[in-house]
């Protein structure tokens, strides 16, 4: 039986045990500060979460402090909240970052603690230990090497850990297609809105050169301009500090996505001036951000009953009749225009600033209204069609996930039994 403190399983099955960690591995405590020649150091970032996998290696010619040694078939673990599903079995001799722990395998199959360190079962358990305000984190003295493992004789550890790849190989490949599928309709979404804002959707248009910033044709009865011609108003928000409560509620440059407004969890303010309350059709694009985010634009749907503001680093446009604000909010976040106004963006550090003055002198396509308005609904009428099956995509994604988190807990705690066929019928299918 498992001890009250853990409290996470209370039953294994016949001749399984539990042990703690230390007394079935070594925390690895050797450091280095030679800076080496080799791709062998490792951050927190290099590894993907979840997947036991390295997204990179980074080159270290120049080590800043000391490093952790680690040698192949050690299991590496994240050991700050945001990094604890980062796990990877070195598959090299290397050295990493000091915030990631290297446990040497002793008296378990190097490929059972991966899997045990993967589940749900020691995850959890550390999700819950973790201290600190700033970046919370487990540490191995009082707290890891005291997690009680479960532990089944080796020739079952060999047979559950081959069965988990297998399994977790299929896995990963239906999450590679799904994902693939994701990339193709946002790349053809994206392609759909680019060609509407600068082509319209009339079938065979009659183009004549414009090359004027990212335009380079457009239909021969649009025009073209700057964005200054097509407003009526241009408008910095607000700088004062937010709290969590007050009368007004203030959009931040992470609230707008993907040409939206996301007002569920906003901070606030208690005065502002009423002509800084956003009414409807109003559009906000994100002066100062990192470099790929900075030029972001989305629309505010709702009223001025919603006594809504925004914060400094958002510019509000309000459009005059030249101009459609729902097309406008398309060709904003078109892939041409941000490419174009993110070049114009002034870099510093870690981030990029594009002022409303530079902004608003980009040129522009500009259909007839009515034109606008019939590339604005079927532009709508498309991105939700494709938005509904990239959600459905997006839920399949989730499953997988959540599966592969399951199969992997249930495993190496005993709660699915791993015969040899189970193991056979996985190999031969995945």
């Amino acid at each position: 039986m498992l001890s009250e403190r853990d409290g996470f399983l209370n039953s294994l099955p016949a001749g399984w045990k539990f042990d703690r960690l230390k007394d079935v591995a070594t925390l690895r405590n050797d450091k280095t500060d030679i800076a080496s020649e080799e791709e062998d150091y490792l951050e927190l970032e290099d590894m993907e979460s979840g997947t036991g996998r390295i997204l990179s290696r980074q080159n270290t010619l120049e080590v800043e402090s000391a490093v952790i040694l680690f040698k192949k078939g050690d299991v590496l673990f994240g050991k700050l909240r945001p990094y604890l599903e980062k796990y990877y079995q070195a598959e090299f001799d290397g050295k990493c970052t000091g915030e990631i722990l290297a446990f040497k395998p002793e008296r378990i199959n190097s490929r059972f603690l991966f899997y045990c360190v993967a589940s749900p079962l020691f995850i959890e358990r550390c999700n819950v230990l973790a201290y600190g305000a700033k970046m919370p984190r487990v540490n191995w003295p009082t707290q890891l090497s005291q997690f009680y493992l479960p532990l089944p004789p080796l020739p079952v550890q060999v047979r559950i850990e081959t069965y988990l790849d297998a399994s977790c190989a299929a896995i990963d490949n239906a999450l590679m297609a799904k994902r693939s599928e994701l990339a193709t309709l946002e790349a053809l979404k994206r392609s759909v809105i680019e060609s509407a804002v600068t082509k319209g959707i009339r079938p065979h248009p009659t183009l004549r050169r414009v090359a004027e910033d990212w335009i380079s044709a457009i239909p021969s009865h649009w025009d073209c301009c700057r964005i200054k011609r097509v407003v009526s108003g241009v408008d910095y928000g607000i700088s004062e500090s937010t709290e969590e409560q007050g009368r007004f509620r203030v959009l931040k440059m992470g609230d707008i996505n993907d040409g939206e407004i996301d007002a569920s969890d906003l901070d606030f303010i208690d005065d502002v001036s009423d002509d800084l309350l956003l009414e409807k059709g109003d559009l906000l694009y994100n002066r100062t951000n990192s470099p790929d985010q900075v030029a972001k634009a989305a629309i505010f749907r709702g009223s001025k009953e919603d006594r809504i503001t925004f914060a400094s680093y958002l510019v509000r446009l309000r459009t005059n009749h030249r101009a459609d604000p729902y097309f406008l909010n398309y060709l904003l976040n078109s892939e041409g225009f941000l490419s174009f106004a993110r070049k114009l963006a002034i870099p510093s550090v870690q981030q990029s600033n594009l002022n409303s003055t530079r902004y608003c002198r980009i040129f522009i396509p500009v259909p007839p209204r009515p034109e606008q308005v019939e590339i604005a609904a079927f532009l709508h009428q498309k991105t939700t069609e494709t938005m509904r099956i990239i959600t459905q995509i997006e839920q399949q994604i989730e499953t997988l996930v959540a599966y592969r988190k399951s199969l992997i807990n249930e495993c190496v705690t005993g709660q699915r039994r791993v015969t040899e066929a189970a193991l056979t019928k996985v190999q031969i299918y995945g």
